[in-house]
Order: C-alpha cells, then structure tokens, then sequence
C-alpha cells in the first residue's frame, strides 16, 4: 500500500493533464518531486492556485514559490488513511501565519494573501506522544515568497 500511495501525486497530475485536454498551464501547478520549487503561477483572475499532497510525513510539493501581495489558493489533499495533519507556514517575525487542519483522506481549501518577500518553514506539528512530531520525521518544506 506505501508502494501505491508514492505514485499518487504521479496519477493525479496526469489525470489532471488529461482533464485538461492537455493543457501545460494545469499541469505546471499540479504537484512536483519534493524538494524541487514549484512556482505557482498567477491565473487570469490574479490568483495563484496550487495542489499540495499531504502523505505520510511529507508535502508534495515541498517548496513552493509565490509572489507578494496576490492571493494564493492551495488545495490540501491528505492522501493518508488513518493520521491527520495540518499545514502550518510560519515566519518566526510575525509577518507570515497560516495553519490548516487536514484530516486523514480529505481534501480542503486554503486561501491567504502574502505581502512581506522572504521565505518561510511549511511544516506539520501532529506529533502522537511520546513519538517524534511529524515535522521531526521529514513532514516539511518551504514557502518562498517573491
């Protein structure tokens, strides 16, 4: 089952690619291999919609790049069956705050406006005590705001 569940982000942006009819400007939001940036693009209407994949400790994408003072509209989808997380993005400086509960197999919207350029932790805090917090086992990234 982890087997299947890795190729998830895969099958979904594929058949968002095809839904599309192909379209490249779809495919260029839908999530990419962790660690690379994925640079949301600013629609028609000036927001910048994205996919995240919420799985057993990880973010995918894991690093995503947004530009100051237009919305931002993510799509949290938790892939995972049986743990909840949450989305936390945090500027230890106050100018950035934003955290999302997911439950397990759901999917929600989250939208916020950033305007202060810089780059800030995306993380979980879920932690089942006395086990290491989900962020300790890897579920991190980065918010990188231009």
């Amino acid at each position: 089952m982890q087997k299947a569940l890795r190729w998830w982000p895969h099958i979904l942006a594929i058949s968002g690619w095809l839904a599309a009819g192909g379209s490249s400007a779809l495919f260029a939001a839908e999530p990419s291999q962790r660690g690379l940036p994925l640079v949301i693009p600013v629609s028609a209407d000036g927001v910048q919609r994205a996919t995240v994949l919420l799985d057993s400790y990880s973010y995918s994408p894991s690093h995503l790049v947004v530009e100051a003072g237009k919305p931002v509209e993510l799509t949290l989808t938790s892939v995972a069956t049986i743990v909840p997380h949450n989305f936390i993005i945090k500027d230890p400086a106050g100018s950035l705050y934003v955290e999302q509960e997911v439950s397990a197999s759901t999917t929600v919207t989250l939208t916020f406006t950033p305007i202060q350029p810089g780059t800030f932790p995306l993380y979980c805090d879920k932690r089942l005590w006395p086990m290491p917090s989900h962020r300790d086992k890897g579920m991190n990234g980065t918010v990188e705001v231009r």
